[in-house]
C-alpha cells in the first residue's frame, strides 16, 4: 500500500518526489524543480530544469535573468505533464500572476501542494481552484482564528476616502513589487481612481510584465525626477521599505500606508510608522483556510509553514489527520524588503 511519504517527503532542500525525482519549490538549487509561483522564497535561480506556468517562468526570467535555469518547461493550467510515471498538473492558486497548485498523482494517490494561496477574487490573477485529493499541503501564514481579513474593496475605499479628506497630501502605499502592487493598482481603478498612479522604480519592470499578460493598470508614471513636495492628492506605490526611506521625503506631507494582512495587527502598523494600515493580503485568512479544507476534504492535511498549531488543533477537532512539516526557508512575513527587481525577494503577506 502506497504511503504519502512514498510520493512526497520533506528534505532539507524542500519537498522531494522520489518516484518522479523532482522537488517542489526547493530552497536550494536542484536538478529538477516544480515551481508554484514567482516569489523568491519559492522560486530560486540555479535549478537544472524548471516546470511552471508560462507566467511564473517569465517572472523568474525578469527577476534573475534569462539564464536562471538550464531548461524551462512551461505548463498551462490543467495540462498534464509526466515524469518517470508521476503526473503533474498545475491549477490556479489565486496568489499572484501565474501562481499554481501542483497536483501530483502516482499509482492512485493524489497530493496537492498548494504553495501560497488565497480564495478571494483578484483582478490580476486566476481564481483559486479547489482540487479533491488524498493529501492537501497548505501554508498557514494566517493560521489563527484572529486573522479574519475585511473585504479588500473596503480597504481600498478607505484609501480613496483619505485621498478626498487630504487633497494636499501625497499618499504613499507600501506594497510588494510582485502581486500586491499590481493588485492595489487594479483595485484603485475599480474604485474609480482614474488619475495617474506613480510607482517606484522597483515596480516598473514587473508592471510592464503584468500589462504584457493583459492586466490593465491604467495610466502609470515613474515617481522619479519630481520636485520637492510633489504629488499632493496623488498616489505613489513603492516597496514597503521605501516609504520609510529618504525616497519618501520628496513628497508633500505624505500619508504613509501599507497593504498587508499583517496590518490587522495594530502593533505592527505602529512599529512601521504606518498612518493608514490597509488589510489587504495575498494569503488565505483563517475562514478561507477552513473553507478550503472543508471543500477539498483530504484524508491528510500537511502544513508547510506559518502558524500551524491552530490548524493542527482544528484538524484534531474535526477528525482530520494532520502534521506540520516545518520546512525551512519560506518567509511568512512577506519579506520583499526593498525588492529591487532582479534581487532575491520573499513572499507577500
Amino acid at each position: 500500500m502506497i504511503r504519502p511519504e512514498d510520493l512526497l517527503r520533506p528534505t532539507p532542500a524542500g519537498l522531494y518526489c522520489p518516484p518522479g525525482d523532482f522537488y517542489v519549490d526547493p530552497v536550494r538549487p536542484v536538478d529538477r524543480a516544480v515551481i508554484t509561483h514567482g516569489h523568491a522564497d519559492h522560486a530560486r535561480a540555479g535549478h537544472g530544469a524548471v516546470l511552471a506556468t508560462r507566467q511564473t517562468l517569465a517572472i523568474m526570467a525578469e527577476r534573475y535573468g534569462e539564464a536562471f535555469t538550464v531548461l524551462r518547461q512551461p505548463v498551462e493550467y490543467g495540462e498534464i505533464a509526466s515524469h518517470n510515471g508521476v503526473e503533474i498538473r498545475l491549477v490556479p492558486a489565486g496568489h499572484v500572476l501565474g501562481s499554481a497548485q501542483a497536483v501530483i498523482s502516482w499509482q492512485g494517490l493524489t497530493m496537492v501542494v498548494s504553495g501560497d494561496y488565497k480564495r478571494r477574487r483578484d483582478p490580476t490573477c486566476a481564481l483559486f481552484e479547489p482540487v479533491p485529493c488524498h493529501v492537501f499541503i497548505s501554508e498557514a501564514t494566517f493560521g489563527l482564528p484572529v486573522f479574519t481579513h475585511p473585504p479588500d474593496t473596503e480597504e481600498v475605499g478607505r484609501l480613496v476616502q483619505s485621498l478626498g479628506q487630504f487633497p494636499d497630501r501625497a499618499h504613499l502605499v507600501g506594497a510588494y513589487a510582485l502581486g500586491k502592487a499590481q493588485r492595489v493598482i487594479c483595485l484603485l481603478r475599480e474604485a474609480g481612481w482614474e488619475r495617474p498612479i506613480h510607482v517606484h522604480g522597483a515596480l516598473e519592470r514587473l508592471n510592464r510584465l503584468y500589462e504584457r499578460e493583459g492586466v490593465d493598470l491604467g495610466p502609470i508614471l515613474p515617481a522619479t525626477g519630481l520636485k520637492k513636495d510633489a504629488l499632493g492628492g496623488d498616489v505613489a506605490i513603492a516597496p514597503p521599505s521605501a516609504i520609510q526611506d529618504r525616497w519618501a521625503r520628496r513628497f508633500a506631507d505624505p500619508v504613509t500606508a501599507f497593504a498587508s494582512g499583517w496590518m490587522l495587527v495594530k502593533a505592527r502598523a505602529r512599529q512601521r510608522g504606518v498612518e493608514l494600515p490597509l488589510v489587504i493580503s495575498d494569503h488565505a485568512d483563517w475562514p478561507e483556510l477552513i473553507q478550503t479544507f472543508e471543500e477539498v476534504r483530504p484524508e491528510e492535511l500537511w502544513i508547510t509553514h506559518g502558524r500551524e498549531e491552530g490548524l493542527l488543533r482544528w484538524a484534531e477537532l474535526n477528525g482530520m489527520k494532520a502534521r506540520a512539516l516545518r520546512l525551512i526557508g519560506y518567509d511568512e512575513e512577506g519579506g520583499e524588503t526593498g525588492d529591487p527587481v532582479g534581487t532575491p525577494a520573499g513572499t507577500d503577506a
